[in-house]
């Protein structure tokens, strides 16, 4: 499921107005500030002489001239005025977006009954490790993607839109998909029903399980009209660790690399279609609704 398209250069937006503003404001306080300084006590001076003056002959200036005066000296173009206070928002939004947490929005039903169009999501980004914002590169270390975790990533045959699914698989891994169930390296996972799920969007009722991925559980939907077969997967990289059969598809994670599924199994293009995940791809692991407009009740944490 893909989302933020339109915002698929925001952080490099973001990226360059914190450099901008930043670079405004630092000029303005080691030098503009000074130049106006300077140029405030040459025309105090001034001011003052013009009173001494004035005064020896009997003349009175109003009173408040002389701040009136220095506040209009001091006073900041707009321009700068304006950069100097939008720098610390900026700076704070791109280190929050970066660093700690970013939001989305769900467009689509791929991950249901986990995710809802509609719902607006945070995401952990340090979870993973550090990256250094626009170019997504890992300078820190922390965690790995475990199986369970629902993960923002770059989808592979487009960086610039992110995806979030399932992760189903890590490096080593050997994923088999058959009939529509599940097993990870030779253990099949367990299913139990639940009630059909209504997909509101669709007016639509779907088969809805619990599945249980390594110690993970989690809702998923099964359409009973679709097919259990992968149709059409793409040449994508490393296409020869995967097998495709008429119930299903079987498939080695590589090192680096991540397997992932949307919970809507019948109707999510995944890496059933167009392979793993690399590690460089990762944004991070989603974990929190903080609104839903069209249904508030969906506010909290999701698993």
């Amino acid at each position: 499921m893909s989302f933020q398209q339109i915002l698929g250069n925001f952080a490099l937006i973001l990226f360059v107005l914190t450099i901008v503003t930043g670079v405004i404001w630092f000029i303005d306080v080691f030098v503009f500030a000074k130049q106006r300084r300077q140029n405030a006590d040459k025309a105090l001076a001034e001011y003052d002489a013009r009173k001494a003056r004035l005064t020896a002959e009997g003349i009175r200036l109003e009173e408040g001239g002389r701040q009136e005066l220095e506040a209009k000296m001091l006073r900041q173009p707009v321009w700068i005025e304006y950069s100097g206070s939008f720098f610390p928002v900026i700076a704070l939004v791109f280190f929050l977006r970066s660093f700690l947490f970013e939001p989305f929005k769900i467009p689509s039903s791929s991950m249901l009954p986990t995710l809802f169009v509609g719902d607006l999501i945070l995401v952990n980004k340090f979870t993973y490790g550090i990256r250094l914002p626009v170019i997504n590169k890992k300078v820190i270390s922390l965690n790995n993607p475990q199986r369970g975790d629902v993960m923002v990533f770059k989808y592979p045959e487009d960086p610039s839109v992110d995806y979030i699914k399932r992760v189903v698989g890590v490096p080593g891994d050997k994923i088999v998909y058959k009939n529509k169930r599940l097993s990870v390296n030779g253990n099949a996972l367990s299913y139990a029903n639940l009630p059909d799920f209504l997909d509101e969007e669709r007016l639509s009722y779907s088969k809805q399980y619990q599945e249980n991925l390594v110690g993970v559980t989690h809702n998923i939907l099964n359409d009973e009209q679709r097919p259990p077969y992968v149709d059409g997967p793409h040449n994508f990289k490393g296409r020869d660790l995967c097998s495709y059969e008429n119930d299903g598809f079987t498939c080695t994670v590589p090192e680096g690399s991540y397997f992932m599924m949307g919970d809507n199994r019948d109707n999510s293009l995944d890496s059933r279609y167009w392979g793993f995940v690399p590690d460089e791809n990762i944004v991070g692991k989603a974990f929190f609704i903080w609104m839903n407009l069209g249904n508030i009740k969906r506010i909290g944490s999701f698993h």
